[in-house]
């Protein structure tokens, strides 16, 4: 009997001492990020771009503006397109050196 209260309050101490995860509950984890898109974002306003790829959310692009704004961004749009080729480009110029 007290080797079954001894295991017991070791997995109670392991339990309360364990480092706490970064993870997310699903729910937040399935959401999409872009609820709504913008198609004219000012290139010269943004600060950085991402790129976010989810199963269950299509294809975002989120931009950051030089006023602290996070905006997503129609993939679709033109001058978007042409920053994607071109950064694509780079890559595979880059790998066949």
């Amino acid at each position: 009997m007290d080797s079954k209260v001894l295991v017991l309050v070791a997995l109670l101490t392991l339990a309360i001492w364990s480092p706490e995860t970064d993870a997310k509950p699903i729910s937040l984890v399935e959401r999409c990020w872009c609820r709504s898109t913008h198609n004219t974002v000012p290139q010269r306003s943004i600060r950085e771009i991402k790129f976010l790829h989810t199963p269950s959310c299509p294809f975002q692009v989120i931009a950051k503006l030089k006023n602290n704004r996070e905006v997503c961004i129609n993939p679709k749009t033109k001058w978007l397109q042409q920053y994607l080729k071109n950064a694509i480009s780079k890559i595979k110029k880059k790998r066949s050196e």
